[in-house]
């Protein structure tokens, strides 16, 4: 996989310029080639279409999924419409030994990291909280306290990095943290910052500027563009065009990047927008115009990239006809899925509170099978 080099404009990234928002975008709304002086990353064509592969199977998902809660079949569902180009792009950037701390948004990104499909409905149909093997998987559990998550991910980055010091030979990986535009007004986020930039930790924090905390508008939460913000605690950060695939996982590399080479911390904000509700319990309609919504219909992350294949002579109408085929048979997938969900068993309850489990765990474990077994 080419890697975009860290090399960049001086000061475009680590120095406040109220008077310019850059914005990091490869890929136009008409599928049209960008040049940028820092990030000139080049695909492979069975590497671009992997990336409109992968969108679309994560689009089937999160449409299903939200058709399964309004059937009742799950008890809620957060929504992804509209920022499936930043899980994609965010993976496809990502190393092997790098580790994912999620918000409660990324879903498609836990299905290509692995994770069963049945494993994600059951934490929304409320049969479990995540109860995954997130050392392997390297995808961590969702936190729905907002942005408690992003401690801890800034704290596995500090292992990380003394692991990286005990070996400076091994891949040890860098964490990268999810996070939405409201939750960086909570105390945990910033505190995370605080101690990201202290530390200089292998992190990236991804915030998925979406427009909307619930109902709050991000222009009411906040006077100057995100991005900015993280200059405040030292963090070189970057905004980003959420919805251009390309440029998500180039302006990831590059972070990713700066973090192995003990650079620090890098904040992206990936501007999108929310396309449908914040969960299927919210109602956007009561709070926001649909011509906004309509506006960015037009800048959708599918339609770019299926419009710069064609441009580029690797996608055609047999391709896009057998790439709506797979998704009908991946909805069925899920469909069936549903029906697997099942309550962990109590043993495993047990089975990861600590890398080692203690005597006293193994006490309880062995106290709660026998209670249950009466």
């Amino acid at each position: 996989m080419p890697t975009t080099r860290p090399q960049t404009t001086p000061g475009r990234f680590d120095a406040p310029n109220p008077a310019h928002t850059p914005m990091v975008q490869l890929i136009d709304e008409t599928g049209g080639r960008i040049a940028d002086p820092d990030f000139s990353l080049q695909l492979k064509p069975v590497q671009a279409v992997g990336l409109l592969r992968d969108m679309a199977r994560i689009r089937r998902f999160d449409t299903e999924a939200t058709a399964l809660q309004r059937k009742g079949q799950l008890s809620l569902w957060a929504p992804l419409l509209g920022q499936e180009a930043i899980q994609v792009g965010v993976r496809a950037a990502l190393g092997p030994a790098d580790h994912v701390f999620p918000s409660h948004r990324e879903h498609g990104l836990a299905l290509l990291m692995g994770l069963p499909v049945e494993r994600i409905l059951a934490i929304f149909k409320g049969a479990e909280m995540g109860d995954w093997d997130a050392e392997r998987l390297r995808f961590h559990h969702y936190n729905m306290v907002i942005g408690a998550h992003t401690l801890h991910g800034v704290g596995y980055a500090m292992g990380q990095a003394r692991d990286a010091a005990a070996d400076p030979l091994a891949d040890t990986g860098v964490s990268v943290i999810f996070h939405g535009d409201g939750a960086i007004s909570e105390g945990d986020v910033n505190e995370a910052y605080v101690f990201a930039a202290a530390y200089q930790a292998p992190a990236v924090f991804i915030c998925v500027n979406n427009q909307w905390a619930i109902s709050e508008p991000v222009e009411l939460q906040s006077r100057v563009p995100l991005y900015q913000r993280a200059w405040g605690f030292g963090i070189p950060s970057v905004r980003v065009d959420g919805n251009d695939v390309v440029a998500m996982q180039s302006v990831t590399d590059w972070a990713l990047n700066r973090a192995r080479a003990g650079q620090g911390p890098t904040f992206i904000e990936a501007y999108t927008y929310r396309m449908g509700a914040h969960t299927t319990s919210d109602d956007p309609t009561k709070y926001r115009e649909s011509s906004q919504a309509e506006a960015w219909r037009r800048k959708d992350p599918l339609h770019r990239t299926q419009s710069w294949l064609r441009a580029s002579g690797v996608w055609d109408d047999a391709q896009q006809a057998r790439l709506d085929q797979d998704a009908e048979a991946f909805g069925a997938e899920v469909r069936a899925a549903v029906d697997r969900v099942q309550a962990p068993r109590l043993d495993e309850v047990f089975d990861r509170v600590y890398a080692r489990p203690t005597a006293d765990l193994a006490a309880q474990r062995a106290q709660a099978l026998d209670e249950a077994s009466r």
